[in-house]
């Protein structure tokens, strides 16, 4: 099988959507916060970071298939995925650091700040764990079906277990909410990342296109059932005594895992469509390589002094405008970027590789 370009397709899905979800946080009105369009497009925006995490998942699996596949070793592909998380978990504080430095003026304490990237890092590593040591499709797929399953009906006990509150502080923040320490915590966040490997080890078992064909549209079916049972399960009463819908219900957490894999499914068709038609989305699929790259920058340009004058200040239609602008600007970074690459290696550099998407 070539390189799944479907799967940089929806990485790139993920980057533009996280784009809006920043430019839309930072740069509108307040007065305009209220309405159903903005309401609507929050909602858009909240799934980048599911998305994410879920294709880090996917690719985990495939990255660590072809790995043992060329080096005929399942223990070298598990310390090449797990030092992939780790390197992720460092870049965390590196690009906390980064924004330290930056805009200065914010806390110390900031540094350890629990992001997206602080929360994906490890689960790469654990699931890189959990596929070393499951040889058999069915058993790795059981795993990760029910690492996930933990994640999200276990959420809303462990964000109200008094056994969290004797735990180191920076302990917490990994664990529950803790204000503005965490953007991200484990739960339920870590799930996505195992659902997303559930389905790579379905995809990665693949070797003829036509059952991969077959497969995605099983992905979708399963897709829609969970947004079907999420929705139905959320109408409900709660089996928890504390448990927020938007938060940690396991409710939300299936039906968005269910967006997911149909829409994981519908760039894959799209893809095959472009495909048998000689459509190649080179800037789509350039965006979904550099994902990484354009969430180190880009997050500073938008929340720091860069953008300060515009901060709080469009309405819902000029933050759509700016919206596309920064995101061609981002594609020429991207240009910039890969062009200043290029200039070094041919000046005989060392040219040290450049992180390039959250998942390799």
């Amino acid at each position: 099988m070539t390189r799944r370009r479907y799967i940089d397709w929806a990485r790139a899905v993920a980057v533009l959507v996280m784009i809006e979800a920043h430019t839309l946080d930072s740069w509108t009105l307040t007065s305009v916060r209220r309405s159903i369009a903005f309401r609507d497009a929050q909602i858009l925006g909240g799934f980048a970071a599911p998305l994410f995490l879920w294709l880090a998942g996917v690719s985990l699996v495939l990255s660590a298939s072809n790995a043992a596949r060329r080096q005929g070793s399942r223990a070298a592909a598990v310390d090449a995925v797990c030092r992939r998380g780790l390197e992720v978990f460092v870049l965390a504080f590196l690009f906390r650091l980064q924004g330290f430095i930056v805009t200065p003026g914010g806390a110390t304490v900031s540094l350890f700040r629990v992001d997206i990237l602080n929360i994906m890092g490890p689960a790469i590593v654990a699931a890189a764990i959990v596929w070393g040591l499951n040889t058999r499709t069915d058993r790795l797929v059981a795993s990760y079906a029910a690492i996930t399953l933990a994640f999200a009906m276990l959420t809303p006990t462990v964000r109200a277990m008094p056994l969290v509150d004797r735990l180191p502080m920076w302990v917490q923040w990994y664990i529950r909410p803790s204000g503005d320490m965490t953007l991200f915590t484990a739960f339920p966040w870590a799930g996505f990342v195992f659902a997303g490997a559930a389905v790579g080890a379905l995809v990665a078992a693949v070797e003829d296109p036509a059952v991969e064909r077959r497969l995605q549209g099983w992905l979708a079916a399963a897709g829609a059932a969970f947004i079907v049972v999420g929705f139905y399960t959320a109408s409900l009463p709660t089996i928890y005594s504390r448990s927020s819908f938007w938060t940690s219900s396991p409710t939300w957490f299936a039906i968005r895992v269910g967006v997911l894999m149909v829409t994981f499914a519908a760039i894959y068709l799209f893809a095959q469509i472009a495909e048998r038609h000689g459509i190649a989305l080179v800037p789509l699929e350039r965006f979904g390589r550099s994902s990484l790259f354009v969430y180190w920058i880009h997050v500073e340009l938008v929340y720091g002094y860069a953008s300060w004058p515009v901060h709080g200040k469009l309405p819902l239609w000029g933050t759509a405008i700016a919206y596309v602008a920064f995101s061609v600007l981002m594609y020429k970074a991207i240009d910039v970027r890969d062009r200043t690459v290029r200039w070094f290696k041919t000046r005989g550099g060392a040219g040290s590789p450049v992180p390039v998407s959250f998942t390799t």
